[in-house]
């Protein structure tokens, strides 16, 4: 049998003699015990006391007896192959001098970010947990919220090299299973050097990734999470990451907040129309403006055009040229403000505003009637955060229709939008449900909100295996 002492080091040499890596070679009862494990990610504390203590107090020494003097919960037998994959993965190997069998013992630790209210998703009223880097405690996030033996959890492995935890949770009985095994296989052929974050799947998991429209769900809550699921969606929990993914996603989603359903139905209806017409503004307003002011001024009012034109003669550059360089003196700022320390972003977007645009103002680059279409046009922007990469990208080409071909190209590109997101389909899901296809039923929380009370059954623009979500008293 080969020295205890070589095998360590071979072990060592394979992991590069990493500096946190250390090894410890004992001789108990004639009998040499090595244990071998990361100290950068193992709790020290439960290796002395639970693992080397009484391991080293046995009076006889075989693999039965040190396995059963362990006193930890995750103790397994694993293969020479799997040693430095359980390592790296926090565990304790140990190998016995008078055994081939191979010992992990999983004490992984490492600090957490305790649960707290996202900065993206606040709430007036409702939960304020949300999701950590710590996938342990982001299950244990959802098993709260289902005492129920529905609720799964199916492990698996994504990146060749960092081999990151992916968790697909759902409800059996709720979720469709054709849904399930469909995001199973296409992880499985999920073929990348490393996935850092969630997002890191999104692409590899949509059915275009190339499109700019957003295919797969996603939220820092675990209420929202939970809700999903309840209505027969699949979670990915990511390792390393506060951001769990929802599938399939359709975009009424993102025009619905957690708000709305701690809140009277009537009034989160109302919100929902104001963040509709925010996504119009965002997208076409900068473009419309422009249109008018080029090609249509014609039809405005006689009193608004003699205000435009007061307010644009000393100007020096065109309508597109100043829209555009407004808007990205805005990008500009918001990007400074977001890498910037918080107190001096928050000076930076003070300074950027009222300095700079009442400089330029006063200065006679820009006009304040672009400043407030730019303005109004940047905040909504934010109504609806999850859409305001894409929401970002529309202005711009709204930008560039509406100074080239006007109203006429704006209402042009606006229904080869449309048209193009009927198109889109993710995991048997239309991108545009319940609107198109209509969907009554749907609809029951989709602009409209009824009271939670009326919306008996599960939404249809997608597969569930069981439609009842309010079972009447038999």
């Amino acid at each position: 049998m080969e020295k205890l002492q070589q095998r360590l080091d071979n072990i060592k040499e394979k992991l590069h003699n990493s500096t946190d890596l250390a090894d410890r070679c004992v001789s108990v009862m004639g009998v040499e015990v090595g244990f071998v494990y990361l100290k950068s990610i193992t709790d020290n504390q439960i290796f002395s006391e639970a693992i080397f203590k009484p391991i080293t107090k046995l009076e006889k020494i075989n693999f039965e007896s040190v396995s059963k003097a362990i006193c930890a919960n995750d103790v397994s037998t694993i293969k020479k192959s799997e040693i430095n994959e359980n390592i790296l993965k926090g565990a304790v190997v140990i190998l016995l001098s008078n055994s081939n069998k191979i010992l992990a013992v999983d004490i992984l630790k490492f600090n957490t970010r305790a649960p707290q209210e996202p900065p993206t998703s606040p709430v007036i009223m409702g939960p304020r947990e949300g999701f950590t880097e710590d996938i342990k405690t982001n299950m244990t996030l959802l098993r709260r919220r289902f005492h129920s033996e529905k609720l799964v959890f199916e492990n698996t492995f994504v990146g060749n090299d960092t081999k990151t935890q992916v968790v697909i949770s759902y409800l059996d009985g709720i979720a469709d299973k054709k849904i399930v095994e469909e995001v199973k296989q296409r992880l499985k052929k999920v073929k990348i050097d490393g996935v850092v974050d969630s997002y890191y799947l999104l692409s590899l998991l949509a059915n275009r990734p190339d499109s700019i429209l957003k295919q797969i769900g996603n939220s820092e809550k675990p209420d929202i999470v939970a809700a999903k699921m309840l209505e027969g969606r699949v979670a990915l929990i990511v390792d390393n990451s506060p951001i769990v993914l929802t599938i399939p996603f359709v975009f009424l989603e993102d025009l619905q907040n957690s708000n709305d359903y701690y809140t009277n139905y009537i009034y989160s209806t109302l919100l929902r129309f104001v963040r509709l017409i925010a996504i119009f503004l965002a997208a076409v307003g900068p473009g419309t403006y422009i249109a008018f002011q080029l090609f249509h001024y014609n039809i405005l009012p006689i009193k608004y055009i003699i205000t435009i034109a007061d307010a644009t003669q000393q100007v020096p550059f065109t309508p597109f040229i100043e829209i555009l360089f407004i808007s990205l003196l805005f990008q500009v700022l918001y990007e400074v403000s977001l890498r910037l320390p918080s107190y001096l972003g928050l000076a930076t977007s003070v300074v950027g505003a009222l300095i700079l645009g009442d400089t330029g103002v006063k200065a006679g680059l820009i006009s304040p009637p672009s400043v407030i279409v730019v303005a109004i046009a940047k905040i909504a922007l934010y109504t609806v955060p999850e859409q305001s990469s894409q929401l970002t990208i529309l202005q711009y080409v709204f930008l560039l229709i509406g100074a080239s071909l006007g109203l006429l190209g704006i209402l042009g590109g606006m229904i080869y939008f449309i048209n193009y997101a009927n198109t889109v389909e993710n995991f048997g899901a239309p991108y545009l449900a319940p609107f198109s296809p209509f969907i009554l039923h749907d609809n029951e929380d989709g602009l409209l909100k009824v009271p939670l009370s009326k919306m008996k059954s599960r939404p249809q623009s997608f597969d569930t295996e069981s439609e009842d979500r309010i079972h009447e008293n038999s």
